[in-house]
């Protein structure tokens, strides 16, 4: 095939073929080697250029790989456009954290991300006369949607906010709360758009780790690390 040829790319060192068709992307490359090592069977370290751990192994019989996205919108578009253009992945499912602006959610509840807004400028790469809408892949949300339900889980289905600012002067995220906005983070709308592009497949799956809202129940780094086990499963059954 002729993208062998680009392989291995700056950011990453598999060989063609060492990814599976499906990828779970953490932004947290501890979070995965906690999937890779509690979730998959015989799993193999196969990139952990700059730390960025990459690792397929099988999951019920299905290979399932699983790599990390580092922080933000650049990273994940780096790591993505590699992996949809370059290794022949065809599913990318976002695992990550997020802080929630909805009153009804509460810290471990999940969002699946319908759509990303943004207040970055990836977009723009595009050239297009208007704005792109970063969205999932509707049969990967409804499928995710069903498995979530089946489980019993707490979840709402909408639109999240993928900020360029971690620590953000404006303080806007109640601005885009009147909008329905149901939470931030900083990656899926890179995502999006780079599986749009490619003609892949995307869907971003957060656990709510802070919320605005009810900030008594926030989460530490290691909590987030290693307990959103429940989004883990979801994601690992849409494999």
């Amino acid at each position: 095939m002729s993208e062998h040829k680009n392989i291995p790319t700056p950011h990453i060192s598999a060989a063609y073929g060492d990814f599976a068709e499906t990828v779970l992307m953490p932004g947290d490359p501890l979070r995965a080697k906690f999937i890779a090592e509690n979730f998959l069977s015989s799993p193999v370290l196969v990139n952990n250029v700059r730390g960025v751990n990459g690792y397929t192994g099988t999951y019920k019989g299905k290979r399932v790989s699983v790599m990390a996205s580092g922080m933000g919108q650049p990273s994940i578009g780096i790591y993505s456009y590699e992996l949809f253009n370059f290794y022949g992945v065809e599913n990318i499912i976002r695992v990550g954290s997020c802080g929630s602006f909805d009153e009804d959610l509460h810290v471990r509840d999940l969002i699946l991300a319908q759509g990303a807004c943004t207040n970055g400028n990836y977009m723009q790469q595009y050239g297009l006369p208007g704005t792109f809408c970063p969205i999932a892949d509707f049969g990967l949300l409804r499928r995710a949607a069903e498995l979530c339900e089946e489980a019993g889980l707490r979840f709402k289905v909408g639109n999240i906010f993928s900020s360029d600012m971690f620590y953000d002067d404006a303080q806007s995220g109640m601005q885009w709360a009147k909008m329905g906005v149901l939470g931030v983070e900083m990656e899926s709308a890179a995502l999006y758009a780079n599986a749009a592009r490619a003609g892949k497949h995307a869907l971003c799956i957060c656990t709510v780790s802070d919320s605005f809202l009810h900030p008594e129940e926030n989460t530490t780094a290691e909590e987030r690390q290693n307990s959103f086990t429940a989004m883990m499963k979801i994601a690992l059954e849409l494999a």
